[in-house]
């Protein structure tokens, strides 16, 4: 099996997922078509559905397989799973024996995986007040803030009672549990109080905030998928262990990547510079306290744009993050069992791996002075 028939297994599976996906919706639809002329299912269409529809649509992220001629999925632009590379990793390949039972656990890990991610896109954009989400109105900005914060929680709880396999549920309620953790964190970096105590800290306790806070918050979006789905497929101890190192890492080189674009308008778009002033950025965090800094309470972003080593700083931090993608891509290559595998996990991961690597080069094109 060569490159281009791997490729064909992502795509196979991926199409599986949106597939499953697609029916989970119908489920949640049918009362309402069912009884045409209540009142009730209709304001429920209006109040539920139709927002649960819009949370579960094309506001990823990461970038999508192009679709292909001919390719599972049609013309539907796919997106791979960890969810499902742990599955051809310790269960094989279609032409290899397959197990039934565990490839229905996975369906629907993948699944709960999906809404979960959802979930908290629209719970994170009414913490950030972030009216738009990858070029798309933000949930709470076309159904309200009331609806998309009862969408969240529903889409939660449907996950959990959706993932059904006992082993799974408790992986993705301690990832849930994580998440929330770090958004806490994040959320009070932003109050006054904890601004002044980074400011007045050591640069040694101001990453220590920032690499505690990515690990539960960004780096559990990584470790989520995978966790559960080996939970699920009762993979040994050692291995399970090693990728959620590996994905500590992706999440860690993750987070980096936004803070950094902040600075980078060839990547950032829209949201460069837009958080120069929050000290959860790294980079303000790696200059709070240089040259004396500005006093706690004040803006910090003329002392971080105008700093003298914030180009050597960017450049530091965007070799910090390939490192870190490098030595997670190492470390799952180590618990591989096949080439194939490998190729697979390269295929899904690099969906926003490359940008780091594109990150690292228009800095270095810059100049790090």
């Amino acid at each position: 099996m060569d490159a281009t028939d791997v490729q064909a297994v992502v795509r196979s599976d991926a199409a599986l997922l949106e597939d499953d996906l697609a029916a989970f919706l119908d489920t949640l639809t049918a009362p309402a078509r069912a009884a045409p002329g209540s009142v009730h299912d209709t304001a429920l269409r209006r109040a539920l559905h139709e927002p649960v529809a819009d949370a579960l649509g094309s506001k990823t992220g990461q970038q999508a397989l192009a679709p292909a001629p001919g390719a599972p999925g049609g013309r539907t632009p796919l997106r791979p799973s960890l969810v499902y590379w742990a599955y051809r990793n310790y269960r094989g390949f279609p032409q290899e024996p397959e197990s039934g039972a565990d490839l229905a656990v996975i369906r629907r890990t993948a699944v709960a995986v999906r809404i979960l991610l959802k979930a908290a896109v629209a719970l994170d954009d009414i913490q950030d007040g972030s009216d738009v989400r990858y070029g798309e109105p933000a949930l709470h900005t076309t159904h309200g803030t009331p609806l998309a914060l009862n969408t969240g929680a529903w889409l939660i709880m449907s996950a959990l009672r959706h993932a059904a396999d006992p082993a799974v549920v408790d992986s993705l309620v301690r990832a849930v549990g994580d998440g929330f953790t770090g958004q806490a964190a994040d959320l009070s970096s932003r109050t006054a109080l904890t601004r002044a105590e980074l400011s007045a800290a050591p640069r040694a306790a101001r990453v220590d905030f920032w690499e505690s806070t990515a690990a539960l918050k960004t780096g559990t979006l990584f470790r989520m998928p995978l966790d559960a789905a080996v939970a699920g497929l009762r993979v040994v101890e050692d291995d399970r262990l090693a990728l959620d190192r590996a994905m500590r890492h992706l999440g860690l080189a993750s987070q980096l990547f936004n803070d950094l674009t902040v600075f980078v308008p060839e990547l950032g778009g829209a949201h460069a510079r837009e958080d120069v002033d929050g000290p959860g950025n790294r980079v303000v965090l790696e200059l709070l306290g240089a040259d004396g800094g500005p006093p706690p309470g004040e803006d910090v972003t003329p002392h971080v744009l105008g700093h003298p080593h914030l180009r050597r700083t960017l450049l530091a931090l965007a070799e910090e993050a390939v490192a870190l993608k490098r030595a997670a891509k190492d470390t799952v290559h180590g618990v591989c069992r096949s080439e194939r595998s490998a190729a697979y996990f390269d295929v899904t991961i690099e969906r926003k791996g490359h940008l780091v690597d594109r990150l690292l080069a228009t800095l270095r094109q810059r100049g790090g002075g």
